[in-house]
């Protein structure tokens, strides 16, 4: 691969729950070092002596160590890490998309491990675990204290092996365990089929090393079923990110060669680069063109992107470059607005550094950080709307988040008060809610002839009138920021 891909790698938002933290796959070492304040690494070592001569009970020194390292580096953002020896190993093995686990998409809430989302197919899918769900115990030991690596860690293990895991779920107000079987998770990151005659819909549910492959041959075998297709659904709803190339190349499959399908901007040289719609920047083989044997005919094809607060990262990447380019419709709700890149640093043959290196920007010069994607078409979840949508948490309701460089990030007290006000009568409606049962409260599945978002997706690509959200409101810098591109 070229220069511009050793920043092409994982730039999701969490960790996947026996996997990987999602990270850009740069290795390159830094040649200098920045002078070092020695005051300040004079304290840390007096702390140090102090604990280990000091403290009640004998302490382990390379805990002490590796703790004051995770501590400076979680300390930054929510997204940069430290890898210790087992957790390296882990981020490694995780790279392929299989692993054994629960198969959660976890990040970390207060304390308490988050899921993000379940993935398809996987044992937490199967036992009803939802996105926001949050984890308070693994078997018998509280999250509240653990790293994230140390909670995943903990949901990790041997095939067909039981974990239990305690869930509090904030919608219906209750606790409650749930007994997983672990298992070799095998993510099946594309989905497709026909909606009807002339209509296709494809999933992607996560960037990964086969994603592409398996996108190829996902068209060609819709195309095979129906060669007179008339409008394609890409569905990237609760995608929550991973291979940048891999999103390059699926924003190549439908934009015209050669045009800048993402830009990336930091302190380092490397951390500058302009990714194309060229197999120089997408494919990981020199010389192999993985889209090359896609119909022409989807360079053109009428196109509808719908998207969600579970969209992120890579997934925005995509959803931003069709938008900016006019090629697609973007319906649903506002993206999570992960926006910046991970880039993994060596500190040994078995340790290192997750650290956040640049943000990543739209062919426009948008900055997704802590915006998102607003869609063209705002789109409710169900028929009666999306009264929770003021609920769900983007990356700028996470703390820490970094700025999106672009100004416009100045919280406004008055727009704060309007959201606490949405919040609470959301939480009310919430109440009522909770007196159904979780059959009657579960959402229809993503594509399911009861999917309201695909159902106006299909009706935009015919021509029909789409009934857009009397509910959700953008936020007003991303309205701003797009309106003046």
């Amino acid at each position: 691969m070229g220069q511009k891909l050793k920043i092409a790698g994982w730039i999701s938002i969490g960790v996947l729950t026996g996997a990987l933290t999602t990270v850009s796959l740069q290795t390159v070492a830094r040649s200098t070092m920045s002078p070092l304040p020695l005051e300040e690494l004079q304290q840390l070592a007096a702390v140090f002596s102090i604990l280990k001569s000091d403290y009640v009970e004998p302490v382990d020194e390379k805990k002490l160590i590796t703790e004051a390292i995770s501590g400076m580096v979680t300390s930054l953002d929510p997204h940069s890490q430290y890898f210790d020896k087992k957790s390296f190993k882990e981020f490694k093995e995780g790279t392929s998309g299989k692993f054994v686990g629960v198969g959660l998409e976890v990040n970390m809430e207060d304390g308490l491990v988050r899921v993000v989302t379940p993935i398809e197919g996987s044992p937490a899918f199967r036992a009803g675990l939802k996105t926001n769900d949050l984890i308070t115990r693994v078997d018998d030991t509280a999250v509240k204290g653990l790293t994230l690596n140390e909670a995943v860690k903990r949901m990790r293990g041997e095939p067909n092996t039981k974990v239990i895991l305690t869930v509090f779920r904030k919608d219906e107000n209750r606790t409650f365990p749930v007994t997983i079987i672990r298992e070799e998770i095998k993510q099946q990151s594309v989905r497709g089929k026909l909606i009807e005659p002339g209509y296709a819909w494809i999933r992607i549910s996560q960037f990964q090393e086969r994603t592409v492959d398996d996108f190829v041959r996902k068209v060609d075998e819709l195309y095979k079923q129906d060669p007179q297709i008339k409008g394609f659904v890409l569905d990237l709803r609760n995608d929550p990110g991973g291979l940048l190339n891999a999103a390059v190349a699926i924003s190549a499959a439908f934009l015209p060669d050669n045009v800048t399908v993402v830009t990336t901007n930091g302190q380092t040289q490397e951390s500058k680069q302009v990714l194309k719609a060229n197999p120089r920047d997408y494919s990981q083989r020199d010389g192999f063109d993985p889209i090359k044997r896609l119909p022409a005919a989807l360079k053109k094809i009428p196109l509808v992107v719908l998207v969600n607060e579970g969209s992120a990262s890579a997934s925005e990447i995509v959803a931003g470059a069709l938008q900016d380019y006019k090629r697609s419709v973007i319906m649903g709700s506002q993206t999570f607005g992960k926006g910046s890149v991970q880039t993994f640093r060596p500190l040994g043959p078995e340790t290192g550094l997750k650290i956040t290196t640049a943000r990543y920007y739209t062919p426009n010069g948008r900055s997704i950080q802590a915006k998102g994607i607003v869609p063209d078409m705002l789109v409710d979840e169900t028929e009666e709307g999306s009264p929770y949508a003021v609920l769900k948490l983007r990356e700028a309701d996470l703390g820490k988040h970094i700025a999106s460089g672009q100004g416009n990030d100045a919280k406004d007290p008055e727009k704060e008060k309007i959201q606490e006000k949405a919040r609470e009568e959301a939480m009310k409606r919430l109440e009522e809610e909770n007196r159904k049962s979780p059959a009657e409260r579960r959402p229809p599945e993503f594509g399911s002839p009861k999917d309201f978002q695909l159902i106006q997706a299909l009706n935009k690509l015919k021509g029909l009138p789409v009934v857009v959200s009397k509910t959700q409101v953008e936020r007003k810098e991303a309205a701003k920021e797009r309106d003046n591109d």
